[in-house]
């Protein structure tokens, strides 16, 4: 079988797509009906111009082979093409894609083009009439404008490494040379001739570019890469130039207007300041007639000021009699006087009080001194009746409280007799 199909080309769908650590491809190929293995190794897979992936339509050509690990047949490809679109095309989608997902030609990453720059770096071919062309809008629109040419490749395998190496150097010397702006291009042709610009070492180079870069790829139709990620594009080299400096004519036009109409702006200031120096003179007086009128304004302020003085003391003064009068009427000494008086008369009603209460006091003392006596035991003793105690001293009011033999105390006026009781006679009823 292997002798027999050394040579075939087969169409099919890429599935189960990899790559080994050694850069060989590994892959199916398959239709509605059928699939077989393939397998791309690095040299061959080197010649590539896409990233071959799952799901993608191609066209390989190769020859049969075996892999005896597994038995298997296997179509060992040398060359791999996309179905019904180029490879180029393909590949530029495909990085575009990837660069685009990374943010490399977002907005907000673009860098302003200076106005006026104070040197120019191009990077295009020495050879063609592209340089020339640029040199010489450059002398048209603005001469005298320094520029530092780095002249590389712009085809074939090692455009894209010069382009790169290019940038990046005249980035190291853009502090020391002033650059203020790249242009990075070439003149038209084909995919293939412009294809160096599509390259992703040369659009990150571009992207890191602390110099603002100018895309001036001669393709007017067409954009490349390096278009998508400048931060800004021409469509031919010698419109970079355009945007890149200005046109001398028109800033020298510009220039005189403005110097003009700063002219007339100053005399009109001038002849304002003029008529308000001319007024202001004439309100002027001269320093003697100014002094006059100061002097006579003092003397007129000052009479003002004795007027308004002397009435103010006058004011002060009856404000002060009044104060004084009603200080005399509110003194302490005569209020003093006046307490004095009512508390010596408080004092003398005091005391007639009191000696009329001790009278009345003396008396009722002495009301309740007779009504004692006139209850007294000791009065009622002394008209001849006697108090009879027990042993303990308690008065015995009843024979009840009595037995035959029991010793009692008589208590009479002058004395206590103490007597024995020989018989209890209690008073018998009526």
């Amino acid at each position: 079988m292997e002798g027999k199909f050394r040579s075939l080309t087969v169409e099919g769908e890429l599935s189960n797509v990899k790559r080994a650590a050694s850069g060989h491809w590994y892959f199916s190929l398959k239709d509605d009906q059928s699939q077989i293995r393939g397998v791309m190794f690095r040299n061959a897979a080197a010649g590539l111009r896409f990233e071959p992936e799952d799901g993608l339509e191609v066209v390989v050509r190769g020859h049969l082979t075996v892999y005896q690990q597994r038995g298997e047949y296997q179509v060992m490809v040398s060359s791999m093409e996309p179905k019904g679109l180029g490879a180029l095309q393909l590949a530029f989608e495909q990085l575009k894609a990837k660069l685009d997902a990374e943010g490399l030609f977002a907005a907000e990453h673009k860098q302003s083009i200076p106005f006026l720059p104070r040197r120019i770096g191009i990077v295009t071919s020495p050879t063609g009439a592209v340089i020339h062309d640029m040199l010489t809008v450059l002398e048209r629109r603005f001469d005298g404008i320094p520029v530092l040419f780095f002249p590389v490749q712009v085809q074939g395998e090692m455009a894209a490494p010069t382009l790169v190496e290019a940038i990046q150097h005249l980035n190291n010397l853009r502090d020391s040379q002033q650059i203020d702006v790249l242009i990075v291009g070439r003149g038209g042709g084909s995919v293939e001739d412009l294809w160096a610009f599509n390259d992703e070492k040369l659009a990150r180079a571009i992207f890191s570019s602390d110099i603002p870069v100018i895309s001036a790829v001669g393709h007017e139709t067409d954009f490349t890469i390096a278009d998508f990620v400048s931060d800004l594009r021409a469509p031919t080299p010698s419109a970079a130039v355009e945007l890149a400096v200005p046109k001398k004519e028109d800033l020298e036009h510009t220039v005189s207007q403005k110097q003009e109409r700063l002219q007339r702006t100053m005399l009109l200031q001038l002849e304002r300041l003029r008529e308000y120096v001319e007024a202001v003179r004439l309100r002027l007086a001269s320093p003697d007639s100014m002094l006059q009128q100061h002097a006579q304004r003092v003397d007129d302020l000052d009479s003002l000021l004795r007027e308004r003085t002397k009435r103010q003391l006058e004011n002060l003064l009856i404000r002060t009699s009044g104060i004084a009068e009603k200080l005399f009427l509110l003194s302490p000494g005569r209020e003093l006087d006046t307490q004095q008086h009512s508390l010596n008369l408080l004092q003398d009603r005091l005391t007639r009080a009191i000696g009329l209460l001790q009278i009345k006091l003396s008396d009722s003392v002495q009301q309740q001194m007779d009504l004692l006596d006139s209850l007294s035991p000791l009065s009622v003793l002394h008209r001849g009746y006697s108090v009879t105690l027990d042993n303990k001293g308690k008065s015995l009011r009843s024979v009840k409280e009595v037995n035959s033999g029991d010793k009692l105390q008589v208590r009479m006026e002058d004395g206590t007799l103490q007597t024995k009781v020989v018989s209890v006679k209690p008073k018998h009823p009526n």
